[in-house]
């Protein structure tokens, strides 16, 4: 059976849109489990010209959870068995599935005038994998990505097939948050895909928050805010009006 993907739910810029940020959930989520973030920082209001996109995995059948359908953007077979076992049973086809649909979304906003330097791509715990894994496999360069307790997949034949794609974002800046209690995505995992990123010669910042668990924090998302500045700085004039898209 064909997987049907819903519509992501999409904040619109508060002016002139001049950069979109993809944003995608982890397991068993929806894109409206971070519209939080979003509309925080509208409250705050920062990150204006930017266009939020929160994409909505499609349910599939999860291993781990006995089979059980729930939003996935692929299936993991075990949770036990520590890291290796997690790398040795990865759904490559489930992976590059949800790569080609984010890469649909990244070529709408390009079809809408956004460049894509203009554009990040990230998200929390399988939307973080996803969004690493289809940045640096992508064909789009990217303005950055952001990898919130995520970590590398297909991380076994990484090199390989990066260094025999273009490359395009070998020099984009990529932050990884991490939480050094997380039940779920160990630390260990984090760290290990940051060293195989770094000895690439990736441009990757790996950050470690004490005692946060499979979440995320304020301070985190601070320094998500602060990332998303300097890689989106407001272009428009500040007098611009609201815009329509």
């Amino acid at each position: 059976m064909a997987l049907r993907y819903k519509a992501p739910l999409v904040f619109p810029a508060v002016t002139s849109h001049t950069a979109t940020v993809i944003f995608s959930h982890g397991l068993g989520d929806t894109g409206h489990g971070w519209a939080f973030s979003v509309e925080n920082w509208r409250r705050k209001g920062v990150l204006n010209e930017v266009k939020f996109v929160l994409p909505h995995a499609p349910e599939r059948p999860i291993t781990c959870n006995a089979g059980m359908r729930m939003p996935g953007w692929f299936d993991i077979v075990t949770l036990s068995g520590g890291i290796e076992a997690l790398r040795e049973n990865e759904d490559e086809q489930g992976i590059k599935g949800s790569a080609e649909y984010l890469n649909t979304l990244i070529q709408q906003e390009v079809d809408a005038g956004i460049p894509s330097d203009r554009v990040v791509l990230g998200g929390f715990s399988q939307g973080a994998a996803m969004s690493i894994y289809t940045g640096l496999m992508g064909k789009f360069k990217l303005a950055g990505i952001v990898s919130l307790s995520g970590w590398l997949l297909l991380s076994k034949t990484f090199r390989e097939v990066l260094n025999a794609g273009p490359r395009l974002n070998e020099n984009t800046p990529i932050f990884m948050g991490q939480g050094d209690s997380d039940p779920l995505v160990q630390p260990g995992l984090s760290l290990l895909s940051y060293q195989v990123l770094n000895t690439t010669g990736l441009n990757v910042t790996h950050k470690v928050y004490p005692n946060l668990g499979h979440s995320a924090d304020p301070q985190e998302m601070d320094d998500v805010e602060d990332f998303l500045k300097k890689r989106l700085p407001a272009k428009a004039p500040a007098d611009e009006g609201r815009s329509e898209l």
